[in-house]
């Protein structure tokens, strides 16, 4: 199967297959649209069992930021890479360097920054021999400012289902304490919530079992917790035929990139009177914070104001949802397909005029 036949391609703008033999590098970059603006959004290493598993991430991760960035309100479009290997065994100096230098073959099409994998040390390798990276000199590590609106993407849930203004007294469960799950945690104990955590890291766990009061839990149980919330804030696709049953929670929302597995898992949490709140929506905190490195402009307060705007926006996709009987994943995905549509129009009128 060709990447055009792919079930996520999408009208992908560009999709790059990068290879170097001497840095062992294969990586894909995926462009989905620039109509707002260059294309956007983090670079992330993880060890895919094949090319295609690969392409099928990238391009789905690639058309998410697309809408990310879009309603968020950032002239920006969306694009992800990804490099196909084990970041704890395959990364070097070497190959980061290598990948470095597509991207500046690109002349600014697309920047990446970090994500799953690849860190702020290693984007500081990108940076050396590439000028289209974002998330270092300004603006600091993106993890709290997901987390935060992440946070408020749960307030606006518990609001429209529950009718409370505060998380005091909630459970969330949370799947992953990475750096962005740990700081989701710990906003969650100075709001009052309880959490129930789990990951692969025990270090990551016991940080915030220890810090945050949080009680742990395997893997694999953590879907099937009895919790008012769950919170996915790792890997994507979670949301399957396999875990959904399993949930007890009354509202999905968590800062993990393309949660549901496939389209059709929105309706599924939907028919068990599960509010998903869309992810793109809540976790773009990172990216608002981020982004002042493109722009040349950062005022930290500013970015919080319009992180704090996720609790509007996620809100509005829920009562627009409740209001037209459609799910909030459909909402979501129209409202940003409406503001890059409007995007191509304007630029349609100035070559016109």
């Amino acid at each position: 199967m060709s990447v055009f036949d792919n079930s996520e391609y999408d009208n992908h703008e560009q999709v790059l297959f990068c290879r170097d033999v001497a840095s062992d590098l294969f990586a894909i970059i995926a462009i989905h649209d620039t109509t707002l603006g260059p294309a956007a959004g983090g670079c992330r290493m993880w060890p895919y069992a094949t090319v295609g598993d690969a392409a099928f991430d990238v391009l789905r991760l690639s058309r998410a930021m697309s809408y990310k960035n879009a309603l968020a309100g950032l002239p920006l479009g969306g694009g992800k890479a990804v490099i196909i290997g084990d970041p704890f065994k395959d990364k070097s100096e070497k190959l980061l360097t290598s990948f470095a230098r597509f991207i500046q073959r690109l002349g600014g099409q697309y920047y990446t920054a970090e994500d799953i994998g690849i860190g702020v040390k290693d984007v500081e390798i990108f940076a050396r021999v590439c000028d289209y990276v974002f998330g270092l000199t300004k603006t600091g590590d993106p993890s709290p400012f997901t987390a935060l609106g992440c946070l408020h993407g749960m307030r606006a849930a518990v609001k429209h289902k529950f009718g409370r203004d505060t998380l005091k007294g909630f459970t969330v469960a949370v799947q992953g304490v990475g750096k962005v799950g740990q700081f989701v945690c710990k906003y969650l104990y100075e709001a009052g919530a309880r959490c129930i955590v789990a990951d692969v890291n025990s270090e990551a766990v016991a940080h915030v079992v220890e810090n945050y009061g949080a009680k742990a839990v395997a893997s694999g149980e953590i879907y099937s917790q009895e919790a008012d919330i769950f919170s996915p804030c790792a890997m994507g696709g979670v949301l399957n035929d396999n875990t959904i049953p399993q949930l007890k929670a009354g509202i999905v929302a968590g800062a993990a990139n393309n949660q549901l597995a496939e389209a059709r898992h929105g309706k599924m949490l939907h028919d068990r009177g599960i509010l998903y709140a869309p992810d793109y929506v809540i976790n773009a905190g990172g990216m608002l914070n981020a982004s002042g490195d493109i722009f040349g402009h950062y005022d930290v307060n500013e970015v919080k104001k319009r992180i704090s705007g996720l609790y509007d926006a996620a809100l509005r996709i829920f009562e627009t949802a409740q209001q037209e009987g459609r799910l909030t994943s459909e909402v979501a995905d129209d409202l940003a397909r409406q503001k890059i549509a409007a995007g191509k129009t304007r630029k349609h009128d100035e070559i016109r005029f």
